[in-house]
């Protein structure tokens, strides 16, 4: 009999597609070459149809991490000694705090106990009394909590406050619903290790023509040069308008794997792509249940598609992601430092929400781990719980 591969059930990097993985590995083309600028032009095509986006904003596509696109948004709107409020639900808003402190931003932070989530009120209040705002700074899925925000109402507050709105979508794009022309959200961002469903190495940003307009209007000493969406912008407008240009090699590889992903994705339509992942989790969160196990994030609402968060159960070794990997599947340890120890993490999204058989291998070698660890579990019903709720959500 053969063994099945090993199976990367991690909060990004995913499983990819054959598709995607095809592409990714076809020759590298030259970054001027016609194929290449066809794919980036449509990329950009297609990222405002994922980022439900309007006309009049920007994607860049550039080489590098969600950090990076996390430096580049702030490198483009704020100014040293400029103010901001950063809503704070885990490991990733602390780091958009530390990113915003190296350039000299003040920062005002809105924060709630680990799996919760400050309400809107608060933020309000935080913008109402902190003077001078220029952003506001949000993570819709934090990785390290599987916390979910929701982005509409903090970004109407921005917009009622006169002030910017930057979502950190990178464990949330193309898995959990967003609006961006609809909600006035000035500033979207993800990598494509994610949702979107590619290999890690792409930074991926959509910019409202107001962000724009603010990096126009930045006051002091330019970005640095690579992180300046001045220096990107004519190159993006030059291959959408199917025109070579350059200024630094992108990433030519991970481009066309770019424009198959979200064709795959706009394939199947965002709106069902989404309701995709919304169906997998319901189906995880049956199976976790079954198992006895406590998601980290305080309610349903506050729980994300795209991941599972979970509290390792009491006396039971915390070790699980290595017993999960003797059965073939690689899950992720815990994150946030206030229960790195005590928690792990399972990823559920872009091509792996596609099929039912990753998400019933993913609960049979973590039931078989916990039982293996002493906990007193039963994988044929926990398996018998994603069946159930995979059938009853069928659409």
């Amino acid at each position: 009999m053969t063994t099945p591969s090993p199976l990367l059930m991690i909060p990004g990097p995913v499983e990819l597609s054959p598709a995607v993985r095809a592409a990714a590995a076809l020759p590298p083309p030259s970054h001027t070459s016609p194929r290449l600028i066809e794919a980036f032009g449509r990329s950009i095509e297609r990222m405002r149809e994922v980022w439900r986006a309007d006309a009049a904003s920007q994607p860049f596509i550039v080489a590098g991490s969600g950090t990076l696109a996390m430096d580049t948004v702030a490198a483009n709107l704020m100014a040293p000694g400029e103010r901001a409020v950063v809503v704070k639900t885990g490991y990733f808003s602390d780091r958009m705090v530390t990113i915003l402190l190296r350039w000299g931003v003040e920062v005002v932070e809105v924060s709630s106990v680990v799996g919760g989530a400050p309400p809107a009120v608060e933020v309000q209040k935080a913008l109402e009394r902190s003077g001078r705002v220029r952003a506001l700074f949000a993570t819709h899925v934090d990785t390290s909590t599987g916390v979910r925000l929701d982005p509409e109402p903090l970004c109407r507050l921005a917009r009622e406050a006169g002030v910017l709105s930057v979502i950190d979508g990178v464990c949330a794009t193309a898995g959990e619903r967003f609006a961006m022309a609809d909600w006035g959200a000035d500033v979207y961002f993800t990598a494509s290790q994610k949702a979107i469903g590619l290999p890690p190495g792409l930074a991926l940003m959509v910019a409202s023509e107001r962000a724009l307009a603010a990096r126009a209007a930045r006051p002091g000493t330019p970005p640095p040069l690579f992180l300046d969406w001045d220096s990107w912008l004519p190159i993006h407008r030059a291959y959408e308008e199917r025109k070579p240009s350059y200024f630094a090699t992108p990433a030519t590889s991970l481009v066309m794997a770019l424009e198959t992903g979200l064709g795959e994705i706009l394939d199947e339509g965002i709106e069902a792509r989404v309701e995709t992942h919304a169906r997998a989790a319901a189906a995880m969160r049956s199976a976790w249940r079954a198992l006895d196990l406590r998601p980290v994030p305080r309610s349903e609402a506050l729980t994300a598609n795209t991941l599972s968060a979970l509290n390792v159960p009491a006396g039971i070794d915390p070790a699980i992601p290595a017993r999960v990997a003797a059965h073939g599947v690689t899950i992720a340890g815990g994150l946030h430092p206030a229960i790195k120890n005590s928690s792990f993490r399972v990823g559920h999204m872009g091509y792996a929400v596609t099929r039912p058989d990753f998400l019933r291998r993913t609960v049979e070698a973590v039931a078989v781990a916990l039982r293996e660890a002493g906990a007193e579990v039963d994988p044929d019903a926990a398996l018998e719980a994603v069946d159930r709720e995979m059938e009853t959500t069928r659409v």
